[in-house]
């Protein structure tokens, strides 16, 4: 089941479906506090050793199996070997979308762009009606990929990350208003 989720591609990203032939690049390259920072604290830190195989093998690959969750890894047109991070959908209560980025990368607009074609299989391919994410109000960069797409804010808590316990936020957008944006 976990080949029909497919490859997507953007003008600068090749989004392919996690797999675990990607253990050791997530390995390699997640374990990093400027990543982990702002994420759930379900992710156990420091990062042990053979996390990425736990997280691919027993939680990523079950939940795609299951047609529960699609997880991706970004791969950059020009370097489409490199693994520089994943971004994840998930049919879950209040909590659909997920992403990280190797910092190396920060700053070029990829995760917006990678956001952009995740949400648009989400609404246009699995036809959902309303995407949901929480994010720590101090996680300003993810913030702002929200705000670019059109998405608003609808409720506030505190939360439990990787960094401590945080006010956060939690975000919305319907397919209505995703397909205005799509139009402008």
């Amino acid at each position: 089941m976990v080949a029909a989720i497919p490859t997507l591609k953007t003008r600068r990203l090749i989004l392919r479906p996690l797999d675990l032939c990607d253990i050791d690049s997530v390995q390699q390259v997640f374990p990093r506090w400027e990543i982990v920072e702002f994420m759930s604290k379900t992710i156990p830190w420091p990062y042990p050793a053979d996390g990425a195989l736990k997280f691919i093998r027993d939680v990523a690959i079950p939940k795609m199996q299951e047609g529960t969750a699609w997880h991706w890894s970004i791969r950059p047109v020009e370097v489409p070997d490199r693994l520089i991070g994943v971004i994840s959908l998930m049919d879950e209560p209040d909590n659909n979308r997920g992403f990280w980025l190797v910092p190396e990368w920060w700053g070029r607009g990829l995760t917006t762009e990678a956001a952009r074609a995740v949400t648009d299989y989400w609404f246009e391919t699995l036809g959902k009606s309303i995407l949901r994410v929480w994010k720590a109000t101090a996680n300003v960069q993810s913030r702002r990929i929200s705000e670019r797409s059109g998405m608003r804010i609808i409720a506030s808590e505190d939360r439990d990350y990787v960094s401590g316990r945080l006010p956060a936020e939690q975000w919305e957008m319907t397919r209505a208003e995703w397909r205005a944006t799509r139009r402008n």
